[in-house]
């Protein structure tokens, strides 16, 4: 039986967790958007939450698509997440440098629980709020010893640019998308050259960050379940999420997972991938006149 871990965590339990040495592996999962100018790896040999490793979502992919990292095979995921030195039995903690509090180690979450990894989970407030805190960082760097990872990729859980053009008449599920709400109706532009913003028919939205309170941690329970149901989104039916590369997409996974929801599955390609292959009347926007 596959072990559980509670998706949030507090910095108080990970501080004490890396003085007992058990067996865990943190892991930087920070990303950022190009336009942003960020080097998230170069942060991370600067500063880190001592013992931690990083996991690169643009090198942890399939390299074959053209579209931003995309899940890998379960071979590569098993491969890289090996080299981190991350077996069956490790607990694995993530977390961002974000300003937000959580940005991309969200849809990390998600991939370990895809591959069939349930130990896993996200410090709640991310490294901005360990740092407020005054706890340790470290720009020391101790390379894990290469392990032996098993990967089962849940095919449930994803949702391809078919499924959801199929999904358009039946409905058989409800579509999320975690972008800001100015580049869902059209208004605001995406960070991406060529792409144009909109959003799928049907589908709802979810900025993001509107899972997270101003302190950068994740929503009570109640407080999410009230966010879900004031945007008309069923919990108790099934889900898809979507953003613009399938990263903040997963904020929407994880806070569904705290409600108790057995699963949400994530489009893949999400808006990069929908733009560039919807037709025309299947890209809702407010906005044509402006950015077309």
């Amino acid at each position: 039986m596959a072990l559980q871990a509670r998706a949030l965590l507090t910095s108080k339990w990970l501080a004490e967790a890396v003085k007992a040495q058990g067996k865990m592996r943190i892991l930087d999962t920070s990303w950022y958007l190009p336009k942003l100018r960020r080097n998230a790896k170069s942060e991370f040999k600067k500063r880190h939450i001592p013992g931690a490793a990083f996991f690169d979502i643009d090198q942890c992919c399939d390299k074959t698509s053209p579209l931003d990292h995309m899940l890998p095979s379960e071979e590569i995921f098993a491969d890289y997440v090996g080299n981190l030195g991350i077996e069956s039995d490790t607990h694995v903690v993530l977390y961002d440098a974000s300003e937000f509090g959580a940005f991309s180690a969200p849809r990390v979450w998600w991939m370990f629980r895809v591959f069939g990894h349930s130990a896993v989970s996200l410090l709640n407030g991310g490294l901005r709020n360990w740092e407020l805190e005054g706890r340790e960082v470290s720009d020391k760097y101790v390379r894990p010893t290469p392990t032996e990872f098993k990967a089962s990729l849940n095919r449930t859980w994803i949702k391809t640019y078919e499924d959801i053009l199929d999904n358009l008449e039946s409905k058989k599920f409800q579509v999320v998308d975690a972008r800001p709400a100015g580049r869902f109706r059209g208004l605001d532009p995406e960070p991406r050259d060529n792409t144009e913003p909109g959003h799928i028919p049907g589908s709802i939205s979810i900025p993001f960050h509107s899972f997270l309170s101003q302190s950068g941690h994740f929503l009570p329970k109640e407080q999410l379940q009230a966010l879900f149901a004031r945007a008309g989104v069923d919990l108790g039916g099934p889900i898809c999420v979507s953003c613009g590369s399938a990263v903040t997409a997963c904020h929407v996974a994880l806070a569904a997972h705290e409600c108790s929801h057995p699963g949400v599955s994530v489009y893949d390609g999400s808006w990069s991938e929908w733009y560039t292959r919807a037709v025309p009347e299947h890209v809702i926007s407010e906005g044509r006149g402006k950015h077309w």
